[in-house]
């Protein structure tokens, strides 16, 4: 009884997850990546069907098989996430130019963002996609 209990708020707990993640790919302030590899941590504990569906997902399992596999990220993640992160903050920004206190909080929450996206392990290049000059 009390594994099906722990299973069973392992898994809801996993939901959250994935929705938070799913809340943040659509706004700013909530990071997508972090709240989805909780969620993986969570279901390879609880349920490996749902831990597979999030491996199979067709957005976010590359990055995520990454994640479990080697625990980096591509620097195209980074750069992508970085100018996503800067274009909607930049936007925000500029939206609350009656705000200071608004604008400091903003271009601080981007900042923090942004250094945890850059402190991550990132991949080597994969062999085949490196570009030289002829």
């Amino acid at each position: 009884m009390k594994e099906l209990v722990r299973k069973s708020l392992l898994i809801s707990l996993g939901w959250i997850f994935v929705l938070l993640g799913a809340l943040g790919a659509v706004l700013p302030v909530l990071p997508t990546t972090p709240f989805l590899i909780v969620a993986l941590f969570v279901f390879a504990r609880s349920s490996p069907r749902f831990h597979r569906m999030l491996l199979d997902n067709r957005w976010f399992g590359p990055g995520l098989r990454q994640w479990e596999s080697e625990k980096t990220v591509s620097r195209q993640t980074k750069r992508t996430s970085s100018v996503l992160i800067s274009g909607t903050f930049l936007l925000s920004i500029l939206l609350m130019h009656e705000r200071p206190e608004l604008q400091v909080f903003l271009l601080l929450l981007a900042a923090v963002l942004l250094l945890f996206i850059w402190r991550l392990k990132e991949s080597p290049p994969r062999a085949g996609k490196i570009w030289t000059k002829r």
